[in-house]
């Protein structure tokens, strides 16, 4: 799908906008696109850099944006202040946190200081969770997620159709990352908690692309930051990281096991249902929206899927079927 025609329209409108707000229309600079249809320039004026969201309306809705900002600021956190609204057209003026993001500085030698520092703002953002604010993470959009792999990573990448006894299997493995999930305790999920969304910063990381947050599995989060689309860890780091955030997290009041081994458990399970969903997602952007370049990382999920069996062998079940599904792809698939 080209959206250009459908951007280019959209900029009048929004430099428009920010001249009603008393500011100049321009230059613009491009800030950052992402995999949704929302667009981010950068504003200089007045001797401040602003971050200008371009969100069409007809695709994006920013009211939930406006609200998880407000969350994390009451939270104590460190994320953009919506400065000007227009939510019938879709713009929002922002406070502009910088330019680099972990994906852009994390290293060997720097991870385990920023990545404590994401494990306690993390901490800090669950513990400020309340019943009812957020939407629920509940068995319909967990299983919508779930769907998105063989909708679009099967069925249009791989172009594979399974037998009846291969989609039996799927959907009881299916059932069981649900069932998994929704046993776990609930509190606020970032849902996109990764080193592309997170910028250093003091006194705490910059924390960007929360619109999606809801009420869910305390698990998520956490194995989202260790097991990312765009960079991998060994497994001696994920679990000094994963030791760190259960200690603070049990401090805290965060409702986690007590006990480390369930917790790493529970974050192995909410991992497969996240890499079989960024799966999906990926291929859903490069077939639908034309954009091919995160497909690229698909590979890192299937290592983590194998990593995820090994250390948990009831999925082993679920990683043989992806495996014979993807020796069956054609040539292109």
């Amino acid at each position: 799908m080209d959206n250009t025609a459908d951007a280019d329209t959209r900029l009048p409108q929004l430099q428009q906008w920010l001249r009603s707000q008393g500011l100049p229309a321009g230059p613009l600079e491009s800030a950052s696109s992402d995999a949704s249809f929302r667009r981010y320039f950068r504003l200089q004026a007045d001797g401040l850099s602003r971050v200008v969201m371009d969100a069409p309306p007809r695709h994006e809705d920013c009211r939930p944006f406006v609200k998880v900002a407000a969350l994390l600021h009451e939270a104590g956190l460190n994320a953009p202040r919506v400065l000007a609204q227009d939510l019938e057209q879709g713009f929002l003026l922002l406070s502009d946190l910088g330019t680099r993001t972990y994906l852009d500085v994390l290293n060997p030698d720097n991870a385990d200081a920023l990545m404590r520092a994401a494990l306690d703002a993390l901490v800090a953002w669950q513990s400020a969770s309340r019943t009812g604010v957020l939407p629920a993470y509940d068995a319909a959009l967990l299983e919508r997620e779930l769907r998105l792999f063989p909708d679009w990573y099967l069925a249009e990448h791989l172009q594979v159709v399974p037998t009846g006894a291969e989609r039996r299997s799927m959907e009881r493995c299916f059932q069981a990352l649900v069932d998994r999930a929704l046993a776990q305790t609930r509190v606020w999920v970032h849902r996109d908690y990764m080193p592309r969304n997170l910028m250093p910063g003091e006194p705490s990381p910059g924390i960007l692309d929360f619109q999606d947050a809801v009420e869910g599995p305390v698990s998520y989060d956490v194995i989202c930051l260790f097991r990312d689309a765009f960079l991998s860890w060994p497994p001696e780091r994920e679990q000094a990281w994963l030791a760190y955030y259960h200690e603070q997290a049990l401090a805290a009041g965060v409702p986690v096991p007590r006990s480390l081994a369930a917790f790493w458990s529970d974050c192995t399970w909410m991992g497969v249902q996240r890499h079989l969903k960024v799966m999906g997602i990926f291929a859903r952007i490069r077939y639908r929206d034309g954009k091919p370049r995160y497909l690229e990382d698909a590979p890192r999920f299937r290592d983590y899927l194998h990593r995820a069996a090994a250390d948990e062998p009831a999925l082993m079940e679920l990683v043989d079927l992806i495996d014979a599904w993807h020796a069956r792809a054609p040539e292109g698939g």
